[in-house]
């Protein structure tokens, strides 16, 4: 089990100014991480990153497009080792940023989102889920299969965030075309029409959203309405009847690291024993290793996620919402 260190949001900010001013720490016991993850979830991993291996990490937080755009920049000058969150779909899509490298003890891990060549590795898998208001909805009305999610009824009221600031909404979009079975091109415009000219900016809106009336039903990640739903938010959760994805959250180590040697250690970390039976017990994820048995890791109608079809496609599906947008906005 991780021990988590005690100290505050401040005492963390001078932490990271320490790192970043370089105040008598060597190169070799820094590193550099840009992460897509919550606070609430990056923070206790690498706090006990830092006190396992005393390597002081500089931190970079921000959407999982905004942090991958910034990546891309930071490579040339060499500012970054490690990108941590944001669907392994996005980093198959964006090899060309990361520079490979196998994690220790690969053969534990889910086989089905292992990279073979070695560019990225996947940290938590991540079921999509619907939630809806639980005193607005009944269980008999809900949206079942994500079919349903198209009925006219719902327009308007299902809250979804917006691609350029969540990976998850990209997630989402993937895999309703993958269980309909129908084109990007041809399901977005449809979709995009169906929330109505509502999208939130941010996914962690959705669950707060919900509860409070603004929309009847949202799509979301399983931890997340979890989370909601031990807070004691107004919400209820299914999965989706005709089957979901649990597509992971990667990490990686980017192109020109300065500080690959520590790099490497962090992945490792993230994916040890500890630290997934941490992700399982405190963030409601289910883990990428396969010798770690927990009560809800089989409860689940998961379908065969094409994760290249994915990657292939987002760049056409960022630009074809972007269009939709302008549309929208006129």
């Amino acid at each position: 089990m991780l021990l988590l260190s005690s100290c505050g949001n401040s005492e963390r900010q001078a932490q990271i100014e320490y790192i970043s001013e370089k105040y008598n720490v060597p190169e070799e016991k820094q590193l550099v991480v840009y992460t897509s993850h919550k606070e609430e979830v990056y923070l206790p991993i690498i706090r006990e990153f830092e006190n396992r291996t005393g390597i002081w990490v500089e931190i970079h937080a921000g959407g999982t497009a905004e942090m991958f755009s910034e990546v891309r920049e930071a490579i040339d000058e060499g500012k970054c080792d490690i990108m941590f969150g944001g669907g392994i779909e996005s980093y198959e899509a964006q090899k060309d940023l990361f520079m490979p490298y196998e994690v220790q003890g690969k053969e534990d891990l889910d086989q089905t989102y292992v990279d073979r060549d070695n560019y990225w590795t996947a940290f938590t898998e991540l079921p999509i889920v619907f939630i809806y208001n639980k005193k607005l909805v009944s269980y008999s009305e809900v949206p079942k299969t994500w079919k349903e999610l198209f009925d006219e009824k719902w327009k308007g009221q299902i809250a979804f965030a917006d691609i350029h600031n969540s990976g998850t909404s990209y997630t989402i979009i993937s895999t309703m075309e993958q269980i309909l079975q129908r084109d990007a091109k041809e399901i977005l415009p449809d979709f995009y029409d169906q929330l109505g000219g509502r999208v939130l900016p941010s996914s962690g809106q959705v669950v707060p959203e919900v509860s409070n009336g603004d929309f009847l039903i949202g799509i979301t990640l399983e931890e997340t309405a979890k989370k909601g739903i031990d807070l004691g938010e107004d919400i209820s959760m299914l999965v989706p009847e005709d089957g979901t994805s649990a597509v992971p959250d990667g990490c990686a180590m980017v192109k020109n690291a300065p500080h690959s040697y520590n790099a490497g250690k962090f992945i490792d970390f993230i994916v040890s024993h500890d630290t997934q039976e941490y992700a399982v017990e405190n963030f409601y994820r289910r883990s990428v290793r396969t010798d770690l048995e927990y009560s809800f890791s089989s409860s689940l109608d998961q379908i065969d996620f094409d994760v290249k079809k994915s990657a292939k496609e987002e760049m056409d599906v960022f630009l074809l919402w972007d269009q939709l947008s302008e549309k929208g906005g006129q």
